[in-house]
């Protein structure tokens, strides 16, 4: 924790913010259940640091971001409050089907004033829309990821997805049904996963 405002490259003012998401998360656990129980004591860890490391694949020139299944904000909203200091032209929506997770994510919004966009609606239900970057954690498999991020695609979007140690074996279930170009970054803070840099995807038999 001492040496995050380093590692990432924020300021004092934003590490504060996420101090204080830190613990609304905590208070707010009590009543929702919005994160695992075993990953609430290593929440910075587990939850925030595991988000915050996402913010260098995303391109300087990006403008608008789109995060499926956001659950309590990870990673959509750590950086959308990155953002806000390092590239606030860059538009995040996270989009979160569970009403009462809004409600969380929207109170955050409020108490870290960040600039976000946040839908309370399935992916399948969103109308149709490009973004530069996607992203998603802990949500579905590879091929399932991919069959709700492709619509939303254009060919230079930056698909980041955090993925476990079987991930070798996702990526090739999803390659049976899609062409992409990958690369599998380390995990900075899970030494056995990866962090998934999809690009160039189609559907196969589609032009």
């Amino acid at each position: 924790m001492k040496n995050f405002m380093e590692k990432y490259n924020v300021s004092r003012e934003t590490f504060d913010c996420l101090k204080t998401y830190e613990a609304s998360l905590n208070e707010w656990q009590q009543k929702f259940n919005l994160v695992s129980k075993n990953s609430l004591a290593d929440a910075w860890n587990r939850h925030f640091a595991d988000s915050a490391q996402l913010f260098d694949y995303i391109p300087k020139e990006a403008e608008v971001l789109l995060d499926f299944g956001s659950g309590a904000g990870f990673p959509g909203m750590v950086l959308a409050i990155m953002a806000k200091e390092k590239t606030p032209y860059l538009k995040v929506k996270l989009i979160e089907s569970i009403g009462k997770k809004t409600l969380y994510l929207k109170h955050v919004a409020e108490i870290c004033n960040v600039n976000v966009e946040i839908l309370n609606q399935r992916i399948e239900a969103l109308p149709p829309q490009k973004a530069d970057v996607i992203t998603s954690r802990a949500m579905a498999s590879l091929d399932e990821l991919l069959n709700y991020t492709y619509r939303f695609c254009r060919p230079n979007t930056i698909c980041i997805f955090p993925k476990g140690k079987s991930y070798a074996e996702e990526v090739a279930a999803a390659q049976k049904r899609w062409s992409f170009n990958y690369r599998a970054e380390p995990n900075q803070q899970n030494p056995e996963g990866v962090i998934l840099i999809i690009t160039a995807l189609h559907r196969k038999g589609i032009k």
